[in-house]
């Protein structure tokens, strides 16, 4: 399945859905509902670096909780390294923060989304109790199996939201887009 390029909000199979998308300062999140989760859309040219989650059967982008006393952006790398055993070249960018309502009962949160660029395309990727698989994705061939059309959909943003500080003024527009969040399956 290839990636959609639809508005706002966007739905998963499982009533999972991405409401909105905003920019700004890293260091100041939303306050109206917690933020558990760090996303990241790493990328290598024009392809984002997917992961194929044993448990959700879905290629979703590597993110996952935000561990007690870490930041989001602590989170991001610490989640892209064990799930997939990438590293970014240099810093993560802030992307922006996913705001979701998550099946059942329609509870709220956010996700934090980080984008960079690969640093090692070709590192050897070791599967995992959490990740079966791992494949660089340009967002329009079909993927084998699955695909989370939320993560999907954050990767679009991510490329399209230009850097930022953690200030929330623009920083420099280099680099490939930023990654979004998924929500737990």
């Amino acid at each position: 399945m290839a990636a959609s390029h639809s508005p706002l909000p966007v739905r998963d199979d499982d009533g999972n859905a991405l409401i909105s998308f905003a920019t700004g300062a890293e260091d100041t999140p939303p306050d109206d509902a917690p933020l558990p989760l760090a996303l990241v859309a790493l990328w290598h040219g024009d392809r984002v670096l997917m992961a194929f989650n044993r448990y959700r059967q879905a290629w979703e982008l590597p993110g996952g909780l935000i561990d007690p006393g870490e930041t989001p952006r602590q989170a991001a790398e610490r989640e892209l390294l064990e799930e997939t055993g990438h590293v970014p070249e240099g810093r993560l960018h802030f992307a922006g923060f996913a705001y979701f309502t998550l099946a059942p009962g329609g509870r709220r949160e956010y996700g934090a989304l980080f984008s960079g660029r690969g640093a090692d395309v070709s590192r050897s990727f070791r599967p995992n109790d959490e990740i079966e698989a791992v494949r660089w994705w340009d967002l329009r061939e079909p993927l084998p199996g699955r695909l989370q059309p939320l993560d999907s959909h954050l990767a679009e943003l991510g490329r399209a939201t230009p850097p930022s500080t953690p200030h929330g003024t623009p920083g420099p527009a280099s680099g490939p887009p930023r990654r979004p969040g998924r929500p737990p399956g």
